[in-house]
């Protein structure tokens, strides 16, 4: 922070950057109760003018945005006695009119109201875009917006606010920007997002301050989740693409064929869309993630026709006041489909086809209604009476990687995660809107307590889905394990369904775990359910029934092999426990039997002992668990445990033969044996410890 004084920045944007003002609040919270913001009206014509002049903001979009900000008035039609604005005639006028580097009409709107017996007010500022094609984000029309909260005694700006994609996801804001710098906004390519940009590089985004460039955002970090400390970017969308992540976007098709080639849009071209290089057409067309696709680049600048600064484009400035007879902006559905790893495919079609007018949003009159960070909520509830405090709600967090072969395991039998290498979205089933990630992370808020499906797709990866319970507190919910969710290349992926219509266990949650990458993957579940696995793993699938009994199953799959994996009837309980730990020592014990039976020429008579005497020991736990598995479905429950004693033994023996022949076994497998041991020694001790015997009884 001391760099930060340095170079002059304002005393309260230190206080009130990620350090927190007013005490600690949970990142992802809802930072506002309506109901104790004081009442708004509106300023004056010539003092809303005087506002926006003064702060009317300079815009940047990429170099391959299609759609500008622009006045919808000239696309209005009567319908049923109402003005509205249909997404065929905008979108088809607007590009009827559109000449390349001169877009028709360039218009921001503005609308200022001041906190009653408060020396607050804010001055929004509306843009208005034809259409939004953003990756499965794609609608009719797209408005965002800009506040600008100032105090009227002192006429300095207390905070900026910034639209993201949605209500769930946190907005970009800056708390005490500098009165002299006028606001600038990044645009993202085709969702509009708006990100600020307030730090002396104009046309790109700092999610955090580096020696003497100050961050364009001052949202807290994410906070109340232990297991993801250690991301301490702050919680914003920003702009993915100007960080350095990769984002691919999908063509919008109306009745099954792209917008383009509809008859009522002859104006639009496939040139009308995002460019090809940026595109694909599908998720589910790619077998692996996109490595090519460009990352941002600065194309047109608007600013005001009034202020003084280098621009492309000069736009107007125009009351909001002068659209408000507009009643709707209409469209068709454009639907999107999420692939949803069931026994039976299905998917989750839907989204909002439309935008709505924005004098009809709570934001219009009460602009607080939109500060998403809780800290900045806090910081002008302490200033003014008029802002009521924050008031946390529910969200859900998780970091999304990918999942990779590790080297430190046998060929194909043990992987790792690393960082994602693009964006993908995820989709709550309480919200009918998709979710972007940024630099990996996902954050959706303003989430109803209770049981949700979360989904998770990314361009040429698997579908990822799980069920996760909310808890009504206002505490984030860490998705995934840990709060991360690992996605797998669909060119390397394997479905496991786990149970059937003649599951002999009803089943309550399932878990999935590799020998190396450990726990991947756990979930409530309800009836059948499946998940995508690597290929290259090799997996302990644990499930739990309604007792909250455990079972144990190993899954192999092999690469090029079967697409689908089933553990038709999962059981749990002493005899799959112990069945399991046959299965991963039998697994083992062939593998070292391998080793054993290669060319002993170089190898003296100790060493090729202590790898037969290492093979001996796994086949008698393999001998050992077999037989307690049997006792154990005969409901012989002191013989079964007995035996269960003698397998924990002999498991203490194999590592005592893995030592010994060490320096001839292979060092991945070495490891390979150890980390499965530890397996079987933990499933040995569970299935001593349950009272259930087996499926039967």
């Amino acid at each position: 922070m001391t760099d930060d004084i340095e170079f002059g920045v304002d005393r309260r944007t230190v206080l009130g950057t990620l350090a927190g003002i007013g005490g600690s609040a949970l990142a992802g919270c809802s930072a506002f109760e309506r109901e104790t913001d004081g009442q708004t009206s509106n300023l004056d014509g010539d003092a809303a003018r005087e506002l926006a002049t003064e702060f009317a903001p300079t815009l940047y979009f990429d170099a391959n945005e299609p759609w500008f900000p622009t006045d919808p008035r000239p696309y209005a039609s009567e319908r049923d006695g109402e003005t509205v604005v249909t997404g065929f005639d905008a979108l088809d006028g607007y590009h009827e009119q559109y000449r390349d580097g001169d877009p028709p009409k360039p218009t921001v709107f503005y609308n200022a109201v001041e906190y009653e017996e408060s020396p607050l007010a804010v001055v929004q500022f509306w843009f208005y875009s034809v259409f939004d094609q953003f990756t499965t984000n794609f609608h009719w029309h797209d408005w965002e917006v800009l506040h600008v909260f100032v105090d009227t005694e002192t006429d300095e700006p207390q905070l900026y606010v910034a639209s993201s994609h949605s209500r769930s996801v946190p907005n970009n804001e800056f708390l005490d920007p500098d009165l002299e710098l006028v606001p600038r906004i990044l645009s993202e390519l085709g969702s509009h997002s708006s990100a600020l940009s307030v730090n002396d590089v104009p046309d790109r985004f700092q999610r955090v301050a580096i020696e003497n460039l100050l961050a364009d955002i001052t949202n807290t970090a994410i906070e109340g989740i232990a297991d993801l400390a250690d991301l301490e970017i702050p919680l914003a969308y920003g702009l993915p693409r100007d960080e350095g992540s990769r984002l691919p976007f999908l063509v919008p098709e109306y009745e099954g064929v792209p917008i383009y080639d509809h008859e009522r849009l002859p104006a639009v071209t496939r040139g009308s869309l995002i460019d090809g290089d940026l595109t694909i057409r599908s998720y589910d067309a790619l077998t692996s993630p996109p490595t090519d696709l460009p990352t941002r680049e600065t194309g047109l600048v608007f600013r005001h026709r009034e202020r003084e600064a280098d621009a492309d484009i000069e736009y107007s400035l125009v009351p909001s006041s002068e659209l408000e007879h507009i009643a709707a902006f209409t469209g068709p559905q454009l639907s999107f489909e999420f692939t949803v790893p069931d026994v039976v495919e299905d998917a989750i079609a839907g989204h909002i086809t439309t935008t709505g007018v924005p004098w009809s949003q709570p934001r219009y009159g009460n602009p607080a209604a939109d500060i998403s960070v809780p800290n900045h909520r806090t910081a002008l509830a302490d200033r003014y009476d008029a802002i009521g405090e924050a008031a946390p709600i529910n969200s859900v967090i998780a970091r999304i990687t990918e999942t990779v072969t590790t080297d430190d395991a046998p060929e194909n039998e043990g992987l790792t995660t690393t960082e994602a290498t693009v964006e993908s979205v995820v989709l709550l089933e309480s919200d009918p809107e998709a979710v972007p990630t940024f630099g990996g992370v996902a954050v959706v808020q303003d989430v109803p307590a209770g049981e949700h499906r979360l989904t998770v797709n990314g361009a040429g990866q698997a579908p990822h889905s799980e069920r996760i319970a909310v808890a009504d507190d206002g505490t984030p919910t860490a998705a995934g394990v840990g709060g991360e969710i690992p996605l797998v290349a669909r060119d390397r992926a394997t479905k496991l369904e786990i149970g059937g219509e003649k599951a002999a266990t009803d089943l309550s949650a399932v878990a999935l775990e590799d020998d190396f990458a450990g726990r991947l993957y756990e979930s409530p579940v309800d009836g059948n359910d499946a998940v995508y696995v690597h290929a290259g793993g090799a997996y302990t699938t644990e499930v739990r029934d309604s007792d909250d009994a455990i079972g144990a199953y190993r899954v192999n799959p092999t690469p090029g092999g079967e697409s689908t994996v089933r553990i038709e009837r999962p059981e749990t309980g002493k005899a799959s426990l112990a069945t399991f730990v046959a299965d991963i020592a039998d697994e083992t014990r062939a593998e070292i039997a391998a080793v054993g039976d290669g060319d002993d020429a170089d190898r003296d008579g100790g060493s090729s002992n202590a790898v037969n005497g290492l093979e001996r020991a796994l086949a008698a736990v393999v001998e050992a668990a077999r037989t307690a598995a049997e006792r154990a479905r005969d409901s012989e429950r002191d013989t079964a445990n007995k035996q269960l004693a003698t397998v924990a033994e002999r498991l203490q023996r194999v590592e005592r033969r893995l030592a010994e022949a060490s320096d001839d076994v292979p060092e991945p497998l070495s490891n390979a044996v150890q980390n499965r041991m530890e397996q079987a020694d933990r499933r040995t001790e569970q299935a001593r410890n349950t009272q259930k015997h087996s499926a039967d009884n």
